[in-house]
């Protein structure tokens, strides 16, 4: 299995086709994919990429990291797990407000 990169700064104007180029340049690239906002499908200016193995992945890092795309410098890290959570708001009685 792959490590997944995350890729942030993206210019608006840059497609998941871009993405997997660009990595593909320090290594094998499995998949790439900019996130697009639902109902605009605008880019929402980052990205994942995922690289064959944490030895490009790293290498991949010290290439493209700060590296200047269309103008902005990217960000890349590794990316970190999705936390379980996510929406909700918290406890208490339904239809009131805790201030």
């Amino acid at each position: 299995m792959g490590t997944k990169l995350f890729v942030g700064n993206l210019s608006f104007n840059t497609s998941s086709t871009d993405l997997e180029a660009l990595f593909s340049e320090v290594g094998t690239c499995e998949s790439a994919t900019v996130i697009t906002d639902r109902e605009t499908s605008r880019s929402r200016g980052f990205g994942f990429v995922e690289m064959a193995s944490s030895d490009e992945a790293a290498k991949a890092i010290g290439a493209i990291n700060g590296r200047e795309v269309d103008g902005r410098a990217l960000n890349v890290s590794e990316a970190r797990e999705r936390s379980g959570g996510g929406g909700g708001g918290g406890g208490g009685r339904p239809g009131r407000r805790s201030y």
